[in-house]
């Protein structure tokens, strides 16, 4: 999460990331998804990000303490809001997915075809329930279900 905020705050693409540092695209997806990096790639993101080498570390107190200049900690809103936009993301890839093919489909077996319109209409109704539950309309499980999990997860109460 860290180095995501990083790359962000700079408005950079991972793949323009992977270029400043000399690491792999994979490698830059792996640890913003939250693989430990190597110290040699903490080594290159701390010279291209111009931190701390122990702003990458596990357990490192980047969460919590505000590190200057860059400001490499990550608070409970934007993580928050994050999250957010990347279920955002993922449902305009989702719809956009669905658009291409549904026209390609429609166009090489007709937009009448039964089967057209039987898969249309089953994945249409996924994307809409994907975007119900992507801009939070949908609540299909309620908050205590979702506090007793966590808590289950967790091994102690919150």
């Amino acid at each position: 999460m860290i180095v995501r905020k990083l790359r962000l705050q700079r408005g950079w693409s991972q793949d323009h990331l992977a270029e400043l540092t000399g690491l792999n695209v994979r490698t830059i997806q792996r640890i913003e998804r939250g693989q430990s990096p190597s110290l040699e790639s903490q080594k290159a993101l701390a010279s291209v990000f111009e931190v701390d080498v122990s702003t990458f570390q596990p357990g490192a107190p980047t969460m919590t303490q505000d590190l200057e200049p860059a400001r490499a900690t990550i608070e409970d809103d934007e993580r928050e809001a994050m999250a957010y936009v990347k279920g955002l993301i993922g449902f305009y890839s989702h719809l956009a997915s669905f658009v291409i093919l549904m026209l390609i489909a429609g166009i090489a077996v007709g937009f009448n075809n039964p089967i057209f319109l039987w898969v249309a209409g089953g994945w249409g109704v996924g994307v809409i329930c994907h975007g119900l539950n992507a801009y939070e309309l949908l609540k299909p499980f309620s908050v205590r279900l979702e506090k007793r999990l966590i808590e289950k997860r967790l091994g102690r109460r919150l």
